[in-house]
């Protein structure tokens, strides 16, 4: 087999999660390499595939494969897939919500473990807040720390004005969950989850609902499904006992406004910034709607070709975000 053919299988194992494979390939390819000479590179090969058996290599077991490109298909207009590099460490947040999120990870990381005992891991959240907290940004960190997929429902194409055709392409969401390990996140789930008899198209919503219902009960896949709303008051009360964990997101404190400021102008000058006052400027405003005005002050000092950032520019910025998303 030549260096090249290795490569490809080696590929081919890791997609498919064969672990046995994997390593069986690399080391063909070391004792091909030492058959060439090279006998320092071959050695080393050799040292990381006894590590790799002794630890774990990340290739799952019998895992579905995650896959390399855009869904196809009817699928196309129902997903949008991509790898978000993005981690819990970037985001900023309350201590109680990150040991959440952390224990979420840890489950996912452990299923294995878990499984052999007959336990499940975590992997059907409900995220509730309101607009701005952070609720996809989570869906990403969670699909990057895991080297997961984050596919995003796109609504436009899943609900339709044709009675039974939304529960029919719901259908084939649920079909790829199971097919595909990733993090498949609905945004805006109010939009299927609204309590049944409170819309025009009652029999409609409520027909969509009961499927949702019943593909969430009968989901076993190894996949995480993450639904995020703005509105949990709207949702109907049979949703949330069907989730692992409901987790509610908030507008920032003071303390959090605060780290989120430092933290987004952390690259900049910042010596004599009043940070008390910009804290209090930034209250009741979203994490989105902070590092947004973060983001503007930033850019109008590089504009004036200034090196620092002033506490004028600062509240100058939050006090437009204030205006312009504040109720008068």
């Amino acid at each position: 087999m030549t260096t090249a053919r290795h490569i490809v299988t080696l590929l081919k194992s890791h997609i498919a999660g064969d672990e046995d494979r994997f390593l069986a390939t690399a080391m063909q390819l070391a004792a091909h390499e030492a058959r060439q000479g090279h006998g320092k590179l071959a050695q080393e090969l050799k040292n990381l595939i006894d590590a790799a058996k002794g630890s774990d290599t990340g290739i799952v077991k019998n895992g579905r494969p995650v896959p390399l490109v855009q869904p196809k298909g009817e699928l196309a207009g129902l997903l949008h897939a991509h790898y978000p590099d993005l981690r819990l460490t970037d985001m900023i947040l309350p201590d109680s919500l990150r040991a959440r999120l952390q224990r979420v990870l840890g489950e996912q990381r452990q299923q294995a473990s878990l499984r052999e005992h007959g336990l499940a891991p975590r992997r059907k959240l409900l995220l509730v807040g309101p607009p701005g907290s952070g609720k996809t940004m989570t869906a990403s960190a969670l699909a990057g720390e895991l080297h997961l997929p984050l596919f995003t429902i796109l609504l436009d194409g899943l609900i339709t004005k044709f009675m039974g055709e939304t529960a029919g392409k719901l259908r084939l969401v649920f079909d790829a969950i199971q097919a595909t390990r990733g993090i498949y996140f609905f945004d805006e789930f109010d939009a299927i989850g609204a309590r049944r008899g409170e819309r025009h198209d009652v029999g409609e919503i409520r027909r969509v609902l009961n499927s949702f219902l019943q593909f969430l009960e009968q989901d076993d896949s190894q996949s995480l499904i993450i639904a995020a709303t703005n509105h949990p008051e709207l949702l109907d009360k049979a949703l949330f006992r069907r989730f692992d964990d409901v987790i509610e997101y908030t507008v920032p404190d003071r303390s959090l406004i605060e780290a989120l400021l430092r933290a987004r102008l952390d690259r900049f000058d910042t010596r004599g910034l009043a940070w008390k006052e910009a804290v209090s400027q930034s209250e009741r405003l979203s994490q989105a709607e902070i590092t947004r005005a973060a983001d503007d002050a930033a850019k109008n000092i590089i504009l004036r070709g200034e090196k620092r950032i002033t506490s004028e520019a600062l509240i100058e910025a939050l006090t437009e975000r204030r205006q312009a998303s504040l109720p008068e």
